[in-house]
C-alpha cells in the first residue's frame, strides 16, 4: 500500500471548476481549465416530518470514523447491521479462488436473466454486490462491464412491485462503476436512475437512487455542467421538502439530498454562484422536526462557509482586513487565509439560528429526546465554522499537553494498521461518508486497492 502521507498530498487537486470558474479563466485568457472527474479517471422530510470495517472484523475494528474528544461519531457514525456485516466478512473471507469463480458465475446469470425469478435475481444481485464490496474485482469485471450495467438496468423498476430488487440494483450499479470506472458511464445510467427519484412509488428507491446518481455522476464521468444540475435538482427537491417530485414531507429522501448535495459540491472548485440560495434552503430546514435532515443542512451550511475562504498565495495582499481570517487559535505560522466571497447576505440571522440550536432548550423541544445530544454536539461544530472556516469538524481548542498548542479537529478514520487520515475538513469529511454509504464494510480493502477510492478521499 503506498505511504499515507504521499497520498494525502492528492486530495486538493480533485475538484472539477463550476461554471463561473471556467468563465472567469476564460476572461483572463487562460483557456485551460481542471479535468471533469480527475480521481475517478485514474486507473484501475421535512420541517414536519423530515434529515467499515476490515475483513473479519466487527464494525467498530477498523475503517471507522474516531472521535477523539469523547470516543463518540454521533452524527458522523455509519452502523452496518449485524446480519449484513455477517454476510460480507463470510465473503471477504474467502479463498480468492473461490470468491473469483462465484463472482464468475454471478456474472453470467445477471447478463443471461432468462428463466430467472424475482427472488433469484434479488439473490444473485445480493451475492453479486457482497463480493463487489469486500474485494476489488476491477479484472473480473471489467470485459462484462457494459453487459452488466445493461442487465442491471432491467431490474430497475419504478413500481411498489418491484421495489426491492430496483434497490438492490441500484446498488449493484453503483459498486460495478466505482469499481470499474472508464470515462462515459454515467451517460448510460442516469437517465433511469433519474426516474426512479421522479416516478417511484415508495421511498425505499428513491433514496438509493438519490445515492447512486451521486457515485455514478462522480465515478463515471459526468461533466461538470451535469454535476451542477443535479445539485440544483437536489436543491430543489429539498427547498419543496420533497413535494417536488411527490415525496411531500419525506425526511427520508430530503435527507439523501442533502447528503449527496454535499458530496457533489465537493467536485467543484467553486462554491460561490451556488452559496446564498443553498444557504438559504439549508437555513429553512434547520426548522425540521427531524433530527438527521437538520443537521444534514447544518453540515452543508458548514461546508459552504468553508469553501468561502482560501489559502492566501505568499505574494497576495488582501487589502480589506476584514477580509482576512482572523482565528485566535490559529498555529503560529499556519497558511493565512482569506475570504473569497460572502457565503450568506443574512449572516447574522443564520447565527442566532444555529446558535439557538446550540443552546436553547426550546429550539431542540420538538426534536425526539435521543436525538438532543447529538443536535446540541453537531451544531456546535457547524457554527465554530461559521464563526471559523479554517476550523473543521470536530475542532477543539483544548491545550495538548506535549505541544502547547490546540488539538484542532480531532476526527479521522482508522485504516487497519496503516495509520489513520485526518478529517480536519469538512469536504473530506463528505467525501468519506459518501463512500461509506456506497461500500460499507469494504471501504478500507477498496482504499487499499482501488486507486480511484485512495486518490479520492485522502
Amino acid at each position: 500500500m503506498p505511504d499515507l502521507d504521499l497520498r494525502r498530498q492528492v486530495l486538493e487537486s480533485k475538484k472539477t471548476v463550476s461554471r463561473k470558474a471556467r468563465q472567469k479563466q476564460a476572461l483572463a485568457g487562460s483557456g485551460a481549465s481542471s479535468p471533469v472527474n480527475s480521481a475517478p479517471n485514474s486507473r484501475a422530510g421535512s420541517r414536519n416530518a423530515s434529515r467499515a470495517a476490515s475483513r473479519n472484523v466487527s464494525e467498530d475494528e477498523a475503517g471507522f470514523l474516531s472521535d477523539e474528544t469523547d470516543g463518540s461519531n454521533q452524527s458522523f457514525g455509519f452502523s452496518l447491521s449485524r446480519g449484513s456485516l455477517e454476510e460480507e466478512n463470510e465473503v471477504a473471507d474467502m479463498d480468492p479462488t473461490e470468491w473469483k469463480s462465484w463472482l464468475s458465475n454471478l456474472i453470467s446469470e445477471i447478463i443471461q436473466r432468462k428463466r430467472s425469478t424475482t427472488s433469484g435475481r434479488k439473490r444473485a444481485l445480493t451475492e453479486y454486490t457482497n463480493i463487489l464490496r469486500t474485494h476489488f474485482a476491477q479484472e473480473q469485471i471489467q470485459y462484462s462491464a457494459d453487459e452488466l450495467i445493461h442487465a442491471l438496468l432491467k431490474s430497475v423498476d419504478t413500481s411498489e412491485e418491484g421495489e426491492d430488487e430496483t434497490v438492490i440494483a441500484l446498488k449493484a450499479i453503483s459498486l460495478t462503476i466505482i469499481t470499474d470506472s472508464p470515462a462515459g458511464r454515467y451517460e448510460d445510467v442516469y437517465k433511469a436512475i433519474k426516474e426512479v427519484i421522479s416516478d417511484s412509488e415508495t421511498s425505499a428507491p428513491r433514496q438509493a437512487a438519490i445515492h447512486a446518481l451521486s457515485i455514478v455522476s462522480v465515478f463515471g464521468g459526468a461533466s461538470t455542467n451535469a454535476i451542477e444540475e443535479t445539485m440544483d435538482w437536489f436543491l430543489e427537491i429539498v427547498s419543496s421538502d420533497g413535494c417536488l417530485i411527490g415525496a411531500d414531507d419525506d425526511a427520508g429522501v430530503v435527507r439523501a439530498c442533502e447528503q449527496e448535495w454535499g458530496f457533489l459540491a465537493t467536485q467543484l472548485d467553486d462554491l460561490e454562484e451556488q452559496s446564498e440560495p443553498a444557504i438559504t434552503a439549508f437555513h429553512d430546514q434547520l426548522q425540521s422536526t427531524n433530527a438527521q435532515v437538520k443537521i444534514a443542512a447544518g453540515e452543508n451550511i458548514a461546508l459552504l462557509y468553508e469553501a468561502s475562504y482560501d489559502t492566501l498565495a505568499a505574494d497576495e495582499e488582501v487589502n480589506n482586513e476584514s477580509e482576512r481570517l482572523v482565528d485566535p487559535d490559529r498555529p503560529a505560522g499556519a497558511p493565512k487565509l482569506a475570504k473569497r466571497y460572502q457565503p450568506f447576505r443574512q449572516e447574522h440571522h443564520l447565527k442566532e439560528t444555529l446558535s439557538e440550536l446550540v443552546n436553547s432548550t426550546t429550539a431542540v423541544a420538538r426534536t425526539a429526546k435521543k436525538d438532543r445530544k447529538a443536535v446540541k454536539a453537531c451544531f456546535a461544530d457547524i457554527l465554530n465554522s461559521v464563526e471559523y472556516p479554517n476550523r473543521g469538524p470536530r475542532y477543539s481548542t483544548a491545550l495538548s499537553e506535549k505541544t502547547g498548542q490546540s488539538y484542532g479537529s480531532r476526527m479521522s478514520f482508522r485504516i487497519r494498521d496503516s495509520g489513520e487520515i485526518r478529517l480536519d475538513k469538512w469536504w473530506k469529511l463528505f467525501r468519506l461518508e459518501a463512500l461509506r454509504r456506497c461500500l460499507q464494510s469494504g471501504l478500507v480493502t477498496h482504499f487499499e486497492e482501488n486507486e480511484a477510492v485512495a486518490d479520492f478521499i485522502i
